[in-house]
């Protein structure tokens, strides 16, 4: 992916809203109290010294949520002795600029002694402080190893950070992949109620990485460092041809990298994605990274190798024919086809069921908890009953997006969705697909229609069912209200994932659009 460039308009009738600073723990909750209501927060951690990969994160956030907090605090306890803190570029007034033409709310920029660390981080104000220890099979490894107490500080200053702001999603870049593996585990341990958004490398036209440590590069070393994205290539090439061994994927990146003599490698490592296991070889996915020096500037890059077939991820709006050709899509290719929208359904039918209030999102959510959900080659089956048919009636129709909407429910499916997921060679449909079950689906498919052609179809399928004592235009109301509902919904709304390609479905068949997403698809495994 190469690097964005962004334009901000320079048109004076357009209304700047100057971004709020804040520096203490107390006015920001202050703040966050009276603003949050009915909002979702979405908060980006930085360190400063904002870059392109950085205004990618804040485009996400912006984009998914309501509020947009980014923190900006040099870390001293993430910093090794050898690491020199003062000198970590520190540009607030940049940083603030660039943060107000994108349009965040909220900066907060602590001192050290507000967040109850020292500037020197070896004196006794920080040493006494409690810390977050991450479990030591995922720091003994990879930055871990040469890194000591780093990833502690790591976990530390983020889970305050988590406590004070109380986002909703939090949002970390795939470059730093062992530091999102460790929140992902410290927020899933502790319990943490908050969602983990994991946003790709943003890179410059060579292939490079952005970091802010790029700065200290000149210009011939940044196209001397341009061969550590090539090295990963090398591999992920022969990985692709069938190469599995860690040992001879490892070796492809170390003998291109010792092609360039400025290079000095620290590490060239092989492990799982989630755990930071060492692997021997990748039966399922492996993360292949590297540390290494140019001059005096240590640079980090990696990238995710994964044994399985493609994902492909259908979202859209109630309506659009997302089960239909998905289902086809599936058929075609000999793909699974993963119908998340039949599994809600069958949620809110168990629901409407079960005699519980609608309003009661903890009875839902016990119930939910305990639920043995099971998607078969002829429809879905929920506590061992086949009830296929029984969730297309208007009844589960209207009430599918108030009981999809909850978090809990939400969270038990997705989970379930994304273990399908694992193997992959899947066609998944529904309204969050590509921007939260399945974020790094190979293709993201964004399926739309009018909503007039969508109360259409709807009024044609509920005559041929028998239940067509209903107007085109209380469909087209209700239609519209859904697509409300779940676009403005707190957890997981419904969106185009930036990646996805749009297809409206008004004068097209099922057959057109089925032959579309095939061809797309077979451009993506070529």
């Amino acid at each position: 992916m190469k690097g964005e460039i962004f334009y901000y308009p320079s048109n004076s009738q357009i209304e700047v809203v100057a971004v709020r600073l804040f520096t203490t723990v107390a006015g920001l909750r202050s703040h966050l109290k009276h603003q949050r209501q009915n909002k979702t927060i979405g908060l980006v951690p930085t360190m400063g010294a904002l870059h392109i990969g950085h205004q990618s994160l804040i485009k996400s956030a912006k984009t998914e949520t309501d509020l947009v907090v980014v923190s900006i605090f040099v870390n001293p306890i993430q910093f090794t002795p050898t690491e020199d803190l003062q000198k970590y570029p520190r540009h607030l007034a940049q940083d603030r600029q660039l943060c107000e033409n994108l349009g965040v709310d909220v900066i907060f920029a602590p001192s050290p002694e507000i967040m109850g660390m020292a500037e020197d981080s070896n004196t006794s104000s920080s040493e006494d402080m409690t810390r977050v220890i991450p479990p030591a099979t995922m720091t003994s490894h990879l930055c871990g190893q040469f890194r000591p107490g780093h990833f502690t500080g790591v976990a530390t200053i983020v889970t305050k950070l988590f406590n004070i702001i109380n986002p909703d999603i939090a949002y970390f870049g795939e470059k730093d992949a062992q530091q999102l593996a460790i929140i992902r585990r410290i927020v899933e341990d502790l319990n943490i109620p908050v969602e983990i958004r994991g946003c790709p490398t943003i890179r410059e036209p060579s292939g490079l990485a952005y970091s802010s440590r790029n700065q200290y590069l000149t210009p011939q070393q940044q196209e001397q460092a341009s061969i550590l994205y090539q090295s990963l290539q090398r591999a992920k090439q022969a990985f692709l041809g069938g190469e599995r061994e860690t040992a001879s994927l490892i070796k492809i990146v170390e003998q291109e990298l010792s092609s360039s003599d400025p290079i000095n490698i620290q590490y060239v490592n092989l492990v799982d994605p989630k755990t930071l296991t060492p692997l021997t070889r990748v039966d399922h996915a492996g993360l292949l990274a590297i540390a290494a020096y140019l001059g005096s500037t240590r640079l980090i890059d990696n990238i995710i190798l994964l044994n399985r077939k493609p994902i492909i991820a259908i979202d859209g709006p109630a309506g659009a024919g997302k089960s239909t050709v998905t289902r086809r899509v599936a058929q075609e290719l000999g793909l699974m086809y993963l119908d998340t929208g039949a599994m809600y359904r069958a949620i809110t039918w168990l629901v409407l069921n079960s005699n519980i209030n609608l309003e009661d999102e903890a009875a839902i959510a016990e119930l939910v908890s305990q639920v043995n959900l099971e998607l078969t080659p002829k429809g879905i089956k929920i506590n061992g009953e086949d009830v296929t048919e029984a969730i297309r009636t208007l009844q589960v129709t209207a009430h599918v997006s108030a009981i999809s909407a909850m978090e809990s429910v939400r969270q038990a499916l997705v989970k379930q969705q994304q273990s399908y997921g694992q193997k992959g060679g899947i066609v998944a449909e529904g309204r969050d697909i590509g921007t939260h079950v399945f974020p790094n689906a190979e293709l993201k498919i964004f399926l739309t229609a009018s909503v007039q052609e969508r109360a259409r179809r709807r009024l044609q399928d509920l005559i041929e069912s028998g239940q067509g004592d209903i107007t085109v235009n209380q469909l087209e109301q209700d239609i519209q209200l859904r697509d409300y509902r779940d676009s403005h919904r707190k957890f997981a709304p419904l969106q185009k994932a930036t990646d996805a390609i749009e297809i409206i479905t008004d004068g097209l068949t099922i057959e057109d659009v089925t032959a579309k997403i095939i061809t797309l698809y077979r451009e993506v495994v070529k």
